[in-house]
């Protein structure tokens, strides 16, 4: 089994490039995870941990997630090779993410505080501005 669940601050916004062959969209980003525990005296330590997301996912990432912003990952880690122009051998190992979430509240232009609870691909909670009534259970069918 290869899954991984990450949870830190982006270290830069995502980059976006195109596959040559087939024009798919990859998102790049670097997470900084703080490790679970820190040496007395010793200031926290974290890893910088690359992500790749693709397709929809890596769009949805592109365009919502921000340096500095806390988010969590789900995916599976991945290693690849490849040679260089000069023939050097480079190895990588990264996350590729599966799924995308906000981790942290975001502040909206009055200055008050939203939480977030969203995902990539999630069903959008009901509220009073959409199409979804809420039900009191008292009128089901059943």
């Amino acid at each position: 089994m290869n899954k991984v669940i990450l949870m830190g601050r982006l270290t830069r916004d995502p980059e976006v490039r195109y596959t040559q062959t087939s024009n798919t969209l990859v998102a790049s980003f670097s997470l900084a995870v703080n490790r679970r525990f820190v040496r007395q005296g010793e200031e926290r330590q974290a890893d910088f941990i690359n992500v790749v997301a693709w397709g929809k996912l890596g769009e949805f990432c592109s365009k919502y997630y921000k340096k500095g912003q806390q988010v969590a990952i789900t995916g599976r880690i991945q290693t690849r090779t490849w040679d260089d122009d000069q023939g050097q051998k480079h190895y990588v190992t990264e996350v590729v993410a599966e799924e995308a979430y906000f981790a942290d509240s975001k502040r909206d232009t009055e200055g008050t505080s939203t939480n977030f609870d969203a995902t990539f691909g999630a069903m959008p909670n009901p509220s009073g501005n959409s199409d979804f009534e809420i039900s009191s259970g008292d009128d089901l069918p059943f």
